[in-house]
């Protein structure tokens, strides 16, 4: 049995604070400012532009996609790290239309907007005749059909949690020809990815979430290993090229993951990822799930019973990811209440406010905790002062 208690000694938590935004931004590993404090001063100060064959710079994207893998359940050698999401939101899109001659791409009402953004910017790029279809998420296994090109969609609502069966409609879609995309943003680090099992063609994911590498992380792209010797970068940087130090004035890619890397990797980034990644060593997957949905059916039956807010997260826990969503009218002015009484959770427009279950540093007096003191914001009202209504950039 992995033991959170010691998972949790791993991680800055700062005093007095109840943290259930993890599935935004997770804490501070502690290894991590030793870590870049070593690549500051050993690496970058003393080595310079040699850092990148002495410290092994050029190394690290597809390293770090290796120690990704087996969190999302992928074959060694089918990842790699470096640039935003959205860049490789980018990347999968493009490769997967190149692969097919079906103008339809189809995702859900409750995908996240960026990956929809970029849907939108690419068809606008290609002109040649794509279409973008949004459905509602139960509605998507009824309508994939033989016009669809390509299945775009995020396995766990980033709003309300509710969990996609990857492997169901995985399956389905590719009985009709249809080439997969998932985003794992608010999977990877959540609960077991079995990409390889499912037989996903792409996956795209962040690493600042559950996966603790800091703000602005790098983001991974995940090809299957069936595809990558023939997919088409549409992205064709230079650390994509089969001999980037070679300087040819034509692209010619890589061989596999390696032609999915774009630009200069952010070295300072990965050596905190590294070292947050050091945080998942001897942690089964299937104990972390167990362990959020004990926190999160905890949460749920303490604020139900304390208050009369509406779960917006799915019912059955096994629907959820690992987070829970609570409607309120006043959602906003109630999160920043609640802020101020040393529990961050987070809200999404309209009127959810939204809570995190990462097992590796939370507890389950935490989280009964944070329901008492939701249940006293909502009792006095104390939520209803100008100061809570006021917006701020980030919410």
């Amino acid at each position: 049995m992995t033991d959170f208690a010691a998972t949790r000694t791993l991680f800055h938590l700062p005093e007095g604070m109840i943290y259930l935004d993890g599935n935004s931004l997770g804490p501070l590993p502690k290894a991590a400012q030793a870590r870049l404090t070593q690549t500051l001063a050993d690496e970058w100060g003393e080595m310079l532009i040699t850092g990148w064959n002495k410290a092994g710079w050029m190394a690290q994207a597809t390293a770090l996609g290796d120690r990704i893998a087996p969190l999302i359940g992928a074959e060694p050698g089918s990842v790699t790290c470096g640039d935003t999401l959205s860049i490789k939101v980018y990347q999968a899109l493009a490769a997967a239309l190149d692969m097919t001659d079906r103008k339809i791409i189809l995702s859900d009402t409750g995908n996240f907007p960026s990956d929809l953004y970029m849907a939108q910017g690419l068809i606008g790029a290609l002109d040649q005749g794509h279409e973008l279809v949004t459905v509602a998420p139960e509605r998507i296994a009824e309508t994939l059909s033989e016009d669809v090109g390509v299945l775009m969609l995020t396995e766990v609502d980033y709003r309300s949690g509710r969990k996609h069966d990857m492997a169901a409609l995985t399956k389905a879609a590719q009985a009709l020809g249809i080439i997969t995309i998932w985003d794992l943003a608010h999977s990877a680090g959540a609960l077991p990815v079995h990409l390889s099992t499912c037989n996903a063609d792409f996956a795209v994911g962040c690493t600042y979430k559950y996966l603790n590498g800091g703000p602005g992380a790098p983001a991974f792209i995940y090809v299957a290993p069936r595809h990558v010797e023939q997919v088409r970068p549409a992205l064709s940087g230079w650390l994509g090229h089969e001999a980037p130090f070679a300087f040819d004035a034509d692209y010619r890619p890589g061989g596999g993951i390696e032609r999915m890397r774009v630009g200069t990797p952010p070295i300072l980034q990965f050596a905190a990822l590294d070292a947050a990644l050091d945080a998942w060593e001897g942690v089964d997957l299937h104990d972390l799930r167990a362990a959020s949905i004990a926190l999160s059916e905890r949460f749920i039956a303490e604020v139900e019973a304390r208050t009369d807010l509406v779960l917006a997260s799915p019912r059955v826990a096994e629907q959820r990811g690992s987070q829970v969503s609570f409607a309120h009218p006043h959602g906003y002015a109630v999160m920043q209440a609640l802020i101020a009484r040393g529990v961050v959770g987070d809200f999404r427009a309209p009127n959810l406010i939204r809570f995190g279950f990462t097992p590796l540093y939370l507890s389950e007096e935490e989280v009964v905790r944070a329901a008492e003191i939701l249940a006293e914001i909502l009792e006095s009202g104390s939520w209803d002062r100008p100061e809570f209504h006021a917006r701020s950039a980030v919410t």
